[in-house]
């Protein structure tokens, strides 16, 4: 088997590793929304202990793109796919970091009452889960556009943490015994927030990888990435 074709393999098994990867974050967001809906202690401590697991994951791919990197020296469009494959698997790392987060708010609030704009973080979760599937999607299918139009439901993640801090803060205003509470679930939504930022980056690699080029996908205030 010659050269080439022994680097192409070795790419397949990365995309392979990068779906899996996604997959289990995927999961684990699905996972850490179901805890946070029904109060399933047991299935938010999955998710966390599922997060040594994704870090692991991460090097393991990172390794892999390295030796491809040092030992093939590839050149042009393979050269910016491994780039992208490091952005890839850093920001579902990341993203991993924030399921953590809303499995752990899950814990922090099984004990209270209900509270409304946990809803809220419920629509971000499950936009956020389908961000994760259309932009390794759009990666596996090395689509430009499947990945602009992943990246752009980051917008309704957006408008529903805004939505979740006016109401939130208007809370705090007339109720101040609930701004303990009030303060974990802002975090919370700050949190699924970033998780929509980390897929948009996700997308601009997508973009980098199959156009050459690189584009900004939102606007959010420097820093907030």
């Amino acid at each position: 088997m010659n050269t080439r074709m022994l680097f192409l393999e070795e790419l397949n098994r990365l995309r392979h590793d990068i779906l899996a990867m996604a997959t289990r974050v995927e999961e684990d967001l699905g996972k850490a929304l179901t805890a946070l809906r029904s109060n399933d202690m047991e299935l938010a401590g999955e998710v966390k202990a599922s997060d040594a697991i994704v870090n692991a994951m991460q090097l393991q791919i990172e390794d892999k793109a390295a030796v491809l990197i040092a030992t093939q020296q590839p050149v042009a469009r393979d050269l910016r796919e491994l780039v992208t494959i490091f952005k890839i698997s850093g920001n579902l790392e990341r993203a991993g970091d924030h399921t953590v987060h809303l499995a752990k708010a899950a814990l922090k609030l099984s004990s209270e009452a209900p509270f409304r704009a946990a809803e809220h973080l419920e629509r971000m979760a499950e936009t956020g889960r389908e961000m994760i599937r259309a932009s390794i999607a759009a990666y596996l299918s090395q689509d430009a556009e499947a990945a602009r139009r992943a990246a752009a439901l980051d917008d309704r993640i957006d408008a529903e943490h805004k939505e979740l801090t006016e109401a939130v803060l208007r809370l705090m205003k007339e109720h101040p015994e609930l701004i303990k509470k009030s303060v974990r679930l802002l975090n919370t939504s700050g949190f699924l927030e970033r998780l929509g930022d980390h897929m948009t980056n996700i997308c601009e690699g997508i973009i980098y990888m199959t156009e050459g080029r690189h584009e900004e996908l939102n606007n959010d205030a420097p820093g907030s990435r």
